[in-house]
């Protein structure tokens, strides 16, 4: 049997090849692919194998992509550290999934599972719908807007137009842009998970802080650093030493 494994971390990799050894020495590994692109470009030029354990998150992207862009032909076995309910939506093209970390016992089933399957027809393209659905189920689902109360009415925000969220006095605030702070019923660890990180950072137990609404960022003594907002009304922000080294990394990336 010829085999490839899509599988962006090394570890994860040599310990399926090592389990693979050990179901059946006569596997071939054809080959151990990290991303999603190689793994298009590895599709592209080769015959289809006999089967392909394929990790869902890789480093440049869901897997699902590579169905996007090439015609798998082979039967595939899900490799992933999801739990069950986010495999339901991507099953046609799927003999099983097994969950991370595999073992011995799971291979061998999976393997089982694929010679009662054997004389049906295992390959079969993923749907454009399911390709989708898959990628709502395994995507975050992050806010896009906050309703704050003002006297007897209810007002939305964007998250684009605020610039951060602070906690004072045991209550939790939101700031906008144009200055206004407005209480919310969340708490800090909750706003945290609601809002999408790649553009907003916890800075400290008391402050959230847009990457967007930041004008500078000053060095201070012991590594500390200030941050100083595009909004003229707020306060100059410290980051906390132990979060110094992630917020550099936010930014920069």
């Amino acid at each position: 049997m010829n085999v490839v494994i899509v599988e962006d971390e090394a570890p994860a990799t040599r310990h399926l090849q090592r389990l693979l050894n050990r179901f059946d020495p006569s596997i071939q590994i054809l080959a151990a692919i990290p991303s999603v692109k190689e793994a298009v470009q590895w599709f592209s030029s080769h015959l289809p194998p006999d089967l392909i354990f394929l990790d869902i998150h890789l480093a440049d992207g869901l897997s699902f992509e590579i169905f996007e862009q090439v015609n798998i032909q082979s039967p595939v076995i899900f490799t992933t550290a999801y739990d069950q309910y986010a495999l339901q939506a991507f099953k046609v093209n799927s003999i099983d999934y097994l969950l991370k970390p595999i073992d011995l016992k799971d291979l061998q089933s999976a393997f089982e599972k694929k010679k009662l399957l054997s004389g049906s027809s295992l390959a079969a393209t993923l749907s454009a719908e399911q390709i989708q659905a898959a990628r709502q189920m395994l995507s975050p689902s992050y806010k896009n807007r906050f309703l704050v109360k003002i006297g007897d009415r209810l007002r939305p925000i964007r998250v684009e137009d605020l610039h951060c969220f602070y906690s004072r006095h045991k209550m939790t605030y939101l700031l906008t842009a144009g200055g206004m702070a407005y209480p919310t019923e969340y708490s800090l660890n909750d706003i945290e998970g609601l809002l999408d990180p790649r553009h907003f950072f916890r800075v400290s137990r008391q402050y959230i802080v847009s990457a967007e609404a930041i004008s500078e960022v000053v060095t201070l003594s012991n590594s500390r650093l200030r941050i100083k907002l595009r909004n003229p009304k707020a306060e100059d922000i410290v980051v906390s030493r132990d979060r110094v080294g992630a917020f550099k990394e936010f930014l920069s990336s």
